[in-house]
Parts: C-alpha cells; sequence; structure tokens
C-alpha cells in the first residue's frame, strides 16, 4: 500500500529547481503518487515595501505569465499534467499552507539551501513550510 497518494512539489524556478523534481519525481514513482507541481509568485508590491505610489499590475502579469511558461516546461520536462501546475501569488509559506490543505496533499517536498548562523535566524521558506504545514514535509539539500 502506498504511502502517499498525492504530494507537492514547490519549486522556485531556478536553475536548483531540476535538483528537487529530481527527487519529487523519484518518489512519486515509487510510490505511485499525483504530483503537483506548484510556484508562487510573490507580489511586486512586497519587494518595494507598498511604498511606491504606482500601478504595479502590469509587472506582476509579466512575472505571473513568466513563472507559467517556466512551470509549463518544467511539467512537460517531468510529465505532470498541465492541470497540475500552479502558479499563485502571495507569500511562499502561507500559499504552499494553503495548497497542500485544499488539495488534500499528503506530502510537500521543498528545496533547502541548509542556511547555518545568521541566515537560519532569518528563517528560509523551508522552515516557514514546515511549520504550518499539517502533513508530511520533506526538505531536499541543494548543492
Amino acid at each position: 500500500m502506498s504511502t502517499y497518494k498525492k504530494m507537492l512539489v514547490a519549486i522556485d524556478l531556478t536553475e536548483e529547481a531540476p535538483q528537487v523534481l529530481n527527487k519529487a519525481k523519484a518518489i512519486c514513482s515509487a510510490e505511485g503518487a499525483e504530483l503537483l507541481l506548484v510556484h508562487v509568485v510573490e507580489p511586486v508590491g512586497y519587494a518595494y515595501g507598498g511604498d511606491i505610489p504606482m500601478d504595479l499590475s502590469e509587472l506582476q502579469d509579466q512575472l505571473d505569465k513568466a513563472a507559467r511558461e517556466q512551470l509549463g516546461k518544467y511539467g512537460e520536462e517531468y510529465g505532470v499534467a498541465a492541470g497540475n501546475q500552479i502558479v499563485t501569488v502571495g507569500r511562499p509559506e502561507s500559499e504552499i499552507h494553503r495548497l497542500a490543505k485544499e488539495h488534500n496533499v499528503e506530502l510537500v517536498i521543498v528545496g533547502s539551501h541548509g542556511r547555518k548562523g545568521f541566515q537560519l535566524l532569518l528563517g528560509s521558506t523551508a522552515n516557514g513550510v514546515l511549520h504550518g504545514t499539517e502533513c508530511d514535509v520533506l526538505a531536499v539539500r541543494i548543492h
């Protein structure tokens, strides 16, 4: 019997994403599980603290479109159906928590850079996902 029926892998669309995707795909295949491929686009306003008095919606739309295209390429390469590719806007931790719950996910897979010292105190997305997800979480070490 399979332990995990549905898994969510959250990637950041960098050149490091395949490290996480390869591990997720191997686990999915071994478990016979369904895989959701997720990328969270952070709102443009976050980067500027919301202090810029201008409409950033066009830039946000461009980021969203670029993310969908890149996620689609990864989805095609790793055999994830278009309906299981999700691009959403928000804070990565809270969006991953929401999607995991909404889709009854049993395992969330994220990449981790294994920060030490002061960086660890600042926190990371992997740490934020771990503390607040109701299912199992696997942090894949990125080299």
